[in-house]
């Protein structure tokens, strides 16, 4: 099956980003080593490519992120950045010599409509909730953007200058681990729908999404008469761990509500693919001034900007 064009639309976007593990694996259980860890990198790439981030939830197996983004190069440098070190760090970490992740990022964008953004908000913060693993938000062990933005606390790590390291252990230095790392911050933004509240106002709608969440997945388990799982017995997991019947669904390729926004991003997105596709061709034909359309990742050329003026 031939790979998804990358895409997003012109001007920018929210986008929701998903990265699942290696076979599903439980590779990402939670531990302060590996929340530090993930924040730090997080932290550096927003500092590094001006990602802004409304939401972001690291469970064992994947993580969700929300993140506003001008063009799918400024993305892509991110999310290159992100799951090329934490593939490295958790690696090492948890001890898994093959690739971390299952395969490339999924980006769907998100439709400015306010109950499109509201509703993939909603969705990322009932992690951990609505699986049964924890009967409230905020006790999710893991990397959970709603702590932050209910309790005001920064989402803080580290990040580990290997090279540093590296050079420190060919001198024969003795160092900490603490000694080359410096601290990070993961800055969250409101969603661009709300971006007009205040802090508090925020905070208030965000703090009535969770206890909607908590309620309902509340009800569930006591008619079925459940216990959460509980943080002790997620942190004792197994990371190598592979879970009987992982979730598998299709991905679709854009959040909107109403019936014409869904139209307009699919003219939009096939309009696209078509000019794509139509340059590829004429690529592959030997036509080098092939004109890709704006946006877009030529193979083996650098990503379109804008076309240069066409001589007279």
């Amino acid at each position: 099956m031939p790979r998804r064009v990358r895409f997003v639309p012109e001007g920018g976007a929210l986008m929701e980003v998903t990265v699942r593990t290696d076979q599903s694996r439980m590779l990402l259980r939670p531990s302060p080593v590996l929340n530090e860890i993930v924040l730090g990198v997080l932290g550096r790439a927003q500092r590094l490519y001006g990602v802004q981030c409304s939401a972001v939830v690291f469970m064992s197996t994947h993580w969700h992120a929300l993140l506003q983004v001008d063009d799918a190069l400024q993305l892509s440098r991110f999310m290159q950045f992100v799951d090329s070190n934490l593939a490295l760090e958790v690696g090492r970490l948890v001890d898994w010599p093959n690739g971390l992740w299952a395969g490339r990022y999924h980006a769907i964008p998100v439709s400015e409509e306010e109950e499109a953004q509201v509703g993939r908000l909603r969705y990322l913060l009932a992690h951990g909730v609505k699986e049964g693993l924890v009967g409230r938000v905020t006790e999710w062990p893991g990397v959970h953007s709603a702590k932050a933005t209910l309790e005001g606390k920064p989402l803080k790590g580290l990040w580990f200058n290997r090279t540093q390291e590296y050079a420190a252990r060919n001198r024969g230095e003795d160092f900490g681990r603490l000694k080359y790392a410096t601290e990070e911050e993961l800055v969250l933004s409101p969603l661009p729908c709300w971006s007009d509240c205040t802090p508090e106002e925020y905070r208030e709608r965000v703090k009535g999404l969770v206890e909607d969440i908590e309620a309902e997945a509340r009800a569930g388990r006591e008619s079925r008469g459940l216990e959460p799982l509980g943080v002790e017995a997620i942190l004792k997991q197994n990371p190598h761990t592979r879970p009987n019947h992982p979730k598998k669904s299709p991905a679709p390729l854009f959040h909107a509500m109403k019936k014409e926004i869904r139209e307009t991003f699919w003219v939009a997105y096939s309009t696209f693919v078509a000019a794509f596709r139509e340059a590829a061709d004429q690529l592959k034909a030997g036509d080098r001034l092939a004109r890709f359309p704006v946006g877009s990742f030529p193979p083996g050329l650098p990503f379109v900007r804008a076309h240069p003026a066409m001589p007279p």
